[in-house]
């Protein structure tokens, strides 16, 4: 999105609460990144982990209120355990909000990126004209409560989610704001992607078997514990496969456990997060997508434009990607049925060749998504009541 945006026309700032990332090099020289100290090691690297609680640690001290702080963790703890689900990031997104820096600056426009700390940041600690969130995922299944949100989604003029099905969930939890949430597709440069697939890298192993692969961090939203299950059924049935995951995550001590006890080593590959994934789509075989939900996934935008036969989970996201029969198979999340699946299509390489090829001829049309952005900028009060843009057909 930044590189889409003309420095001609704009200036641009950029903001990272968590203020480190390994894609520092691929910022635009014409952005102005505001963090006064950066670090480019990745989250889900050792060193990256203990920069990380170092960030944390600093955000519950900066800016004071502490006793605050500590009451958002506690009512965040609450409304978690009356759902049935406790995710531990989730309780510090409000803290890390709160204990981020702060600007003595008015923007324009403010852009929360992500959904969590970004939107409370944009929303209780940002002056701007104008502000616009986006949202990437199941927003009912992903864990958010109202309790956490503590109403930050009415300071948004817009709401942006990246599908359909990402903005039903949505307006599921918040009917209130349908007037003002729309849908801005992920940007995906196919030409880039196909262009790095050309470029040296990919699997480095000798192996003759059918290779299976996911892109993915290891949580429990991609459920690789379910994947490994599917990949034991595939072995007992005499299926010479062997499943790679590009990715890195908390669930990774788990997930090797689990992959021991069933005798998966060298057929469960962990190869952990690379800087350049797309060698391996059009290395492999089949690409597995089966998530336990999704917003939108790029990393099947990225295996249907190298032209991967996909095979994805029926859930949110997922089915809005994939149509069953045409370019992808969508399955039941279970073990057996992912197992079926994937047998049932390393018996039919003309289904296969058919799938992938036309998984490569979608067009992922972003044109008009940055003018939706620029829209919110753009737009001003007439005659006391809000311009309201219908961001589908850009009619007011």
């Amino acid at each position: 999105m930044l590189k889409r945006l003309d420095e001609r026309d704009y200036e641009l700032f950029l903001y990272v609460i968590m203020e480190q990332g390994e894609m520092r090099d691929q910022l635009p020289s014409h952005v102005r990144l505001l963090n006064p100290v950066f670090h480019t090691q990745s989250v889900l690297t050792k060193s990256g982990k203990r920069r990380m609680a170092n960030t944390v640690l600093w955000a519950f001290f900066r800016n004071g209120g502490w006793w605050g702080k500590l009451r958002s963790i506690r009512e965040s703890f609450r409304s978690m355990k009356r759902n049935g689900r406790i995710q531990t990031e989730k309780l510090l997104w409000r803290m890390l909000s709160d204990g981020a820096r702060r600007f003595d600056r008015k923007f324009d426009m403010a852009v929360a990126y992500l959904e969590g700390a970004s939107a409370y940041y944009v929303a209780d600690h940002v002056t701007a004209d104008r502000k616009c969130a986006f949202v990437h995922i199941d927003y009912e299944s992903a864990g958010y409560t109202k309790e956490m949100d503590q109403g930050c989604w009415e300071q948004m003029d817009r709401i942006f989610t990246v599908s359909e099905e990402v903005r039903t969930h949505f307006l599921a939890v918040y009917p209130e704001y349908a007037f003002k949430t729309g849908i801005f597709h992920n940007l995906i440069d196919q030409e880039a992607i196909r262009r790095r697939a050309k470029e040296d890298g990919g699997f480095q192993d000798v192996y003759e078997g059918t290779r299976l692969l996911t892109v993915g961090r290891l949580t429990y939203q991609k459920a690789y514990d379910i994947a490994i299950d599917a990949l034991r059924i595939l072995k007992d049935l005499g299926y010479q496969v062997r499943w790679y995951v590009l990715g890195e995550g908390e669930q990774r001590p788990m997930l090797e456990k689990k992959i021991a006890a069933l005798g998966l080593k060298e057929d469960f590959v962990l190869l952990g997060a690379v800087a350049n994934p797309f060698p391996y789509y059009v290395q492999t075989d089949l690409y597995i997508h089966a998530t336990r939900f999704e917003g939108k996934s790029i990393a099947i935008q990225e295996a249907q434009t190298l032209g991967c036969t996909v095979i994805a989970s029926d859930c949110s996201g997922n089915r809005e990607q994939v149509e069953d029969g045409t370019d992808g198979v969508l399955c039941e999340l279970t073990p057996r049925a992912i197992a079926d699946c994937i047998a049932a299509l390393l018996k039919e390489k003309e289904k296969r060749k058919r799938l992938g090829e036309a998984a490569a001829k979608k067009t992922m049309t972003q044109k008009e998504e940055i003018g939706k952005l620029i829209q919110v900028l753009t737009g001003r009060e007439q005659d006391g009541e809000k311009r309201i843009i219908d961001y589908d057909t850009g009619l007011q």
